[in-house]
């Protein structure tokens, strides 16, 4: 089932590509962009991460972190943040675990091949923890605008 706008963000804790474990819990009291990226170093995963990573200085002026999450392992999430100086959380969520509980975690089709796999999603939380804005199938060049305009609203 989907989240939808009002439901609380399902809790999660997570390493990232430094090793270090991430809480949601923790970030309460800021706004947090949370999106799903199906894997590291890929063309649109790396357009949607870049992006991000631009304009990370207007988000955190409006009090937004950022949290990347996909199911690569740790460190294939560390070159990726290494090769493009990603300047915020890159989660591991190997198991997919975190991904099933955001309902971004689906049967997906590819060159007539069918398999599970990472819907690209992100999602906007508030400050006591509830979501705001969720968008599923979100395109990589859309994640920032959409964010930013419903931040900005």
């Amino acid at each position: 089932m989907v989240l939808q706008i009002d439901d609380p963000a399902p809790e999660f804790s997570l390493e990232d590509h430094n090793r270090t474990k991430i809480n949601l819990a923790d970030l309460k009291g800021k706004k947090v962009l949370v999106y799903f990226y199906p894997k590291a170093d890929t063309p649109g995963c790396t357009k949607q991460t870049c992006l991000l990573n631009d304009h990370l200085g207007q988000l955190n002026q409006l009090d937004v972190s950022v949290l990347g999450i996909s199911p690569d392992k740790v460190d294939k999430q560390k070159k990726f943040a290494e090769k493009y100086g990603i300047n915020f959380s890159l989660l591991s969520d190997e198991d997919h675990a975190v991904a099933e509980l955001y309902s971004v975690w689906g049967e997906k089709k590819m060159y007539g091949r069918t398999y599970m796999g990472i819907i690209r999603s992100a999602f906007l939380i508030d400050e006591q923890g509830a979501i705001i804005e969720a968008w599923y199938k979100v395109s990589p060049k859309d994640t920032v605008s959409k964010a930013l305009k419903r931040i900005e609203a």
